[in-house]
């Protein structure tokens, strides 16, 4: 903790040399910026705009989760599927998210559902990669004592299956997450009236306001930090703790 501290100390004692040095508006200091966030607090747009990308996040990154859990375990399991789905699904891994948010928008229309849906096809498929790797790994030997123990299908899944799936499921959340937040905000700045994403494009395009852009960046990267910290870091420990 103490060397994560001395880190960050020296990050923004950086920063501040570099805004001094530079003496631009165009690189405020650090002061600059919580000035901005504490003004934007007050105002109630930054809880406002924060909480709706939270939730956008939250929305897409549950139901891709819980998609690409599912097809990652068929194509593990089956090797007609995996044959079949593996180019789409490559297609997609490699389609910028710039261009399935704009397609998204353009055939769905500039609204909440075709904003889930862009972000859900751009991590749907890292997710389903991940656990299609662990549905291929699966211990032989538990296999077979599901077999010879006649295991019916639930059994299967809930003591031999999702078991030996956690850690790739955790590892597919953890990155998922800090992909998902990120395809939001682009999603944010192309097509909504609100947001962390429609915030930086505004003070983008109204003023160039550079500490309205530093700020918010850095209270969702904050919160999503927070997140992974103290929510999957922990699950992800968890779920590894037989090793």
């Amino acid at each position: 903790m103490l060397t994560r501290i001395i880190s960050l100390a020296i990050l923004i004692a950086a920063w501040q040399a570099a805004a001094w040095e530079a003496h631009s508006r165009l690189l405020p200091a650090p002061l600059a910026v919580l000035d901005f966030i504490v003004a934007e607090a007050k105002r109630g747009d930054l809880a406002h705009n924060v909480g709706i990308t939270l939730l956008r996040v939250a929305i897409a990154f549950a139901i891709a989760m819980g998609l690409g859990t599912a097809l990652g375990v068929a194509l593990g399991r089956s090797r007609k599927a995996d044959l079949a789905l593996d180019t789409p699904l490559l297609v997609l891994l490699n389609t910028p998210a710039l261009v399935i948010t704009v397609l998204a928008y353009v055939w769905v229309g500039l609204n909440e559902t075709a904003a889930i849906l862009a972000v859900v096809l751009n991590k749907l498929p890292n997710v389903a990669v991940i656990v299609r790797e662990g549905s291929r790994n699966l211990d032989p030997g538990l296999e077979e004592m599901a077999r010879a123990y006649r295991f019916d299908r639930w059994t299967w899944m809930r003591d031999v299956l999702v078991p030996q799936l956690q850690p790739y499921i955790v590892t597919a959340a953890r990155s998922g997450l800090s992909l998902a937040w990120k395809i939001v905000l682009v999603v944010e700045l192309l097509g909504r009236p609100d947001g962390v994403g429609f915030a930086i494009n505004f003070y983008f395009i109204q003023s160039t306001d550079v500490a309205a852009i530093i700020g918010y960046s850095l209270v969702f990267m904050a919160v999503m930090i927070g997140i992974d910290v103290l929510l999957l870091q922990r699950l992800e420990a968890h779920v590894r703790r037989w090793r």
